[in-house]
């Protein structure tokens, strides 16, 4: 970095103004593990050209996939249970407790003559206390049978209630989250590129359990490169994002068109303010230039370019008393 430094510092074009060195790169893709399961799979090597959607890394997916199943299982039944509230009680389960409350009320009807009688012959001093209070308990007891069984039916006769409609379809609701959540889960296991481009690093070997949130697969994008150059500090006050420039590649003979992507607003190193006038010509300050035109797209990474600025080479012309 020191030896880049000093060489950006120190270029310049013959009879010009300083001019920015440094090297081609291309945007770089980190492509992280969403959960810390084993590398399964990782079809493909270092340096190959993959194209957008192909798979790069497999974690192990048998966690992730009993959790899905257990999830569409919820949303099925909420889904079955929802269904069945819509649709209402079935004839089946209404004659059923017409039935019941049926013999419910049967069973009332008995046991209150068998109080009516009871009652008659404790007046008769035939009947002991215990043996009416036990009868009233029975009397009781169907009673609350009788009611419990009419209640059920008219409960089936008027059918569903918009609280318990709301209520399933609000189970229905947060089943279906809950399965796309462990759906989608699932689908982030497989690491796959987002665009074209040649798979740079896989960090992780099969088996191996990257963390959370870690870097298995480096892409570099199949775009164009642009220059990743250092600019001097005496041409710094005229180099902006935008700015055009002409970027001269080691090994072909005419320059490429360019423009500015960034340039940092912190120098490298010390700040030019602690520094004296001598000592602040050796500043730089990265910037990335865009390289322009189909001739630069297969240019290779790490190539070392210098940059030349238009307005800077303009101004110098001025100075010199060119047109």
């Amino acid at each position: 970095m020191i030896s880049l430094l000093a060489l950006g510092s120190m270029a310049c074009s013959e009879g010009g103004p300083p001019a920015a060195v440094g090297t081609l790169e291309r945007d770089r893709l980190d492509l992280v593990a969403e959960a810390s399961e084993p590398v399964a799979q990782r079809p493909h090597q270092e340096g190959t050209y993959v194209e957008a959607g192909t798979l790069l890394v497999q974690l192990d997916s048998t966690r992730a996939g009993a959790q899905l199943s257990q999830a569409e299982s919820a949303r099925t039944r909420a889904a079955a249970r929802l269904a069945e509230l819509v649709r209402g009680p079935r004839q089946q389960r209404i004659r059923e407790a017409r039935a019941q409350l049926r013999g419910a009320e049967g069973r009332w009807n008995t046991t209150r003559n068998s109080h009516a009688r009871a009652r008659q012959l404790f007046s008769a001093g035939i009947l002991s206390q215990d043996e009416l209070d036990r009868q009233r308990a029975a009397l009781d007891e169907a009673l609350a049978a009788r009611d419990t069984g009419r209640a059920a039916l008219d409960e089936l006769l008027a059918g569903t209630t918009d609280e318990e409609l709301a209520q399933a379809e609000a189970a229905l609701a947060e089943a279906t989250a809950v399965a796309t959540t462990a759906h989608v889960h699932l689908a982030r296991l497989e690491v796959r590129a987002p665009t074209n481009g040649w798979i740079d690093a896989l960090p992780y070997e099969l088996g191996e359990r990257p963390p959370a949130g870690g870097v298995v697969a480096v892409l570099l994008t199949d775009r164009a490169p642009y220059g990743r150059v250092y600019v001097p500090e005496a041409v710094r006050v005229h180099v902006t994002a935008g700015t055009a420039a002409r970027v001269h590649v080691d090994g072909i003979d005419e320059p490429l068109p360019g423009r500015v992507r960034t340039v940092a607003s912190q120098a490298s190193f010390t700040p030019y303010f602690a520094l004296t006038e001598r000592d602040r010509g050796r500043l730089v300050y990265l910037a990335k230039v865009d390289l322009l035109g189909d001739a630069a797209r297969d240019l290779p990474t790490g190539v070392p370019i210098e940059v030349e600025f238009e307005t800077v080479h303009h101004q110098a012309r001025d100075a010199n008393g060119n047109d």
